[in-house]
């Protein structure tokens, strides 16, 4: 199927979705000037289409007593496939992974991680040495202050 082409409206429609899912399709529909069929179908053709990852509820870290957010840079000297596929397997279950990504330049991967203290990193860390053996370097750096926290992809308007 080909990428549709996003109008304004469809922008509009994304930009307000990711900022707050839970407003309804009446409230949606009045702010881009459109009944509520017409823009029922733009809604479910932009989900079909995948431009609607998930709806989801944003939890306060704080609040769930889950302070501490560290990234931890991973240099590895396995590049195999089933190397890769092995690694990438364990990461993706291990919950307080926030973001996972393969990168370029001094390290291969960054993890973001969540945490409610370091003991609990101290814990995810000796878990992670243990489940990925052949892990060559791993370097932490901690966060001191959350200056800026967005989940919203800055849609052209």
């Amino acid at each position: 199927m080909l990428p549709i082409t996003l109008d304004k409206k469809d922008r509009l429609l994304l930009s307000l979705l990711q900022k707050d899912c839970t407003l309804s399709l009446q409230v949606l529909a009045e702010t881009v000037c459109l009944t509520t069929t017409p823009c029922w179908k733009r809604l479910k053709r932009l989900d079909d289409e995948g431009y609607i990852r998930a709806r989801v509820a944003l939890l306060n870290s704080d609040k769930l007593g889950l302070d501490l957010t560290a990234f931890v840079f991973i240099k590895t000297h396995q590049h195999s496939s089933d190397g890769f596929d092995q690694f990438v397997s364990t990461i993706q279950i291990m919950p307080e992974v926030m973001g996972f990504y393969r990168m370029a330049g001094e390290y291969d991967y960054l993890l973001r991680v969540q945490v409610a203290d370091m003991k609990s990193y101290d814990r995810f860390y000796k878990n992670l040495l243990h489940s990925v053996p052949t892990l060559l370097d791993v370097t932490s750096s901690f966060a001191m202050e959350e200056i800026k926290y967005t989940t919203s992809l800055p849609v052209r308007l």
